[in-house]
């Protein structure tokens, strides 16, 4: 048994968090006993800088899905969206956030699968964004949709305006909740978009989504 499948091994005797070992394939990092402790204080970097995984107090996965991530229309352009480091990249790694410019389609959409959440546990889907001045065009409310591959659920579907959110902050834009079944795969897909209107829009800064246990 090689060092790698000894921790792994002692990793499992404890209490784990769910499907970790087939998470964490993704992560350039060795894998160690100490590894949970590093999911709990601050969580690991996938993909490499394109996810974020870590573990709540109550053991349960969590992810942040940043910009490069997602699918977003015009975002190759710099006329209309632009790339800046975030505050959540650490020294050693390079997270970027995104701007927006100046576009009248928005259409930003992301997909993830589901078997690498705990099951039971009922998770939300938030896109976590800013607004700075001068922002316009977002009197037009934006259109949130969450599908699933399962066929069980209908999408959920919602519309937000962003009119009276505060400027220069963070804000969470849930898009919808849903639960994870006991071994079951399958594949989530969620976007926030507008374009019909045919509105203008500046201001918009995307830090990410997260998909995160519901607390309240």
């Amino acid at each position: 048994m090689s060092f790698q499948e000894r921790s792994i091994a002692i990793i499992s005797a404890v209490d784990a968090p769910h499907n970790y070992e087939a998470i964490l394939r993704d992560a350039d990092l060795p894998v160690s006993p100490s590894i949970v402790e590093q999911l709990r204080s601050g969580g690991v970097f996938l993909e490499p800088n394109l996810i974020k995984y870590w573990v709540d107090e109550k053991n349960n996965n969590c992810f942040m899905l940043f910009p490069r991530k997602l699918s977003i229309t015009w975002s190759d352009d710099p006329n209309y969206w632009t790339w800046f480091r975030s505050e959540e990249s650490p020294k050693e790694t390079d997270v970027e956030a995104a701007e927006l410019k100046n576009v009248c389609w928005l259409d930003i959409s992301g997909k993830f699968n589901t078997s690498k959440l705990t099951p039971g546990v009922t998770y939300e889907v938030v896109f976590k964004v800013r607004l700075e001045d001068p922002a316009y065009g977002w009197d037009t409310p934006l259109n949130l949709k969450l599908a699933f591959s399962n066929g069980k659920e209908k999408p959920h579907e919602r519309k937000v305006s962003l009119r009276e959110q505060p400027r220069y902050q963070w804000v969470d834009i849930r898009v919808g909740e849903f639960q994870p079944e006991n071994n079951s795969a399958g594949e989530i897909a969620f976007s926030m978009y507008e374009y019909e209107a045919g509105v203008w829009k500046k201001g918009l800064f995307l830090k990410g989504v997260a998909i995160r246990p519901k607390y309240n």
